[in-house]
């Protein structure tokens, strides 16, 4: 296994894209664009974070990582608060890292447990290609997925590793019928699809949606996050037609930050 500190250095280099802000309901608000840099300072046990937008930088050194941010081998990570507090603004980061890009998704809510806002991260290193995949659609996920999951856990104990399935077919009135398996636990659900936006509407107390947006991109999140409810946010990235990633962080009852999980899954043909 190697350290968070290995896995961080994963993502060293600079990175130029945007940053590109959409309304809960998939409006795009603005775009931004960016460079952001992540340097190793005299091969000192320190790395230098500087972001260029809007005329303006942001620079944040780091010598240890741990808190809210966690990493997998491949450079991939999650950052976020550790604690859903009573009246208090809600927020998460799943990011991804794949050859020469990264995708990142920020999922923000207001201090009532709304989601209010979503940002998406799309970068390349500078000096490659910056090739870009069509905005996610339905059929895109249709049919089966298998996949490989990793857990890893803020506490540090051993991560866990086990097979998944997706299952994702539409029935005759154009619902969505989701079927998803691991660690010998089957979960179907449905949902109404309109547009950009797919609602998980069976539980009005536990309504989640997922937003279609570009780059292959999909986020996943309660329309209200709230106490005394274990709840989720999720990003997905469809990478290739038929490979695709998904970055899972979770919360327990109590709105403790608990796991971090990232499923790598294919289509079957």
């Amino acid at each position: 296994m190697k350290s968070q500190w290995e896995c961080f250095l994963q993502n060293l280099g600079v990175w130029e894209g945007s940053f590109t802000n959409f309304s809960p309901q998939g409006t795009l608000l603005n775009d931004t664009p960016s460079r952001l840099s992540l340097e190793h300072l005299n091969n000192s046990q320190k790395v230098r974070l500087t972001l260029s937008r809007s005329g303006q930088d942001v620079i944040r050194d780091f010598n240890t990582v741990g808190g809210g941010l966690l990493f997998f081998e491949n450079g991939s990570f999650s950052e976020g608060l550790i604690q859903l507090g009573p009246f208090s603004e809600f927020g998460g980061e799943l990011a991804f890292v794949h050859e020469n890009r990264r995708l990142r998704l920020v999922q923000l809510f207001d201090n009532t447990g709304q989601l209010k806002e979503l940002i998406l991260i799309r970068e390349h290193l500078a000096g490659t290609p910056a090739a870009e995949r069509p905005p996610l659609q339905i059929n895109d996920l249709l049919g089966e997925w298998q996949g490989q999951a990793v857990t890893i856990y803020p506490d540090w104990r051993s991560p866990n590793t086990y097979s998944t399935t997706l299952k994702l077919q539409l029935d005759d009135a154009g619902r969505l019928i989701q079927s998803t398996s691991f660690a010998e636990r089957t979960i179907t659900s449905t949902a109404t699809i309109k547009d950009s936006i797919v609602l998980f509407d069976q539980d009005p107390e536990k309504q989640v949606q997922v937003l279609f947006l570009p780059d292959g991109a999909s986020a996943t999140s309660p329309v209200k996050v709230q106490l005394r409810q274990p709840f989720f946010i999720e990003a997905g990235w469809l990478i290739q037609p038929n490979l695709r990633r998904r970055m899972i962080r979770s919360y327990n009852e109590k709105g403790e930050w608990v796991s971090l999980t990232l499923v790598t899954e294919e289509r079957k043909l």
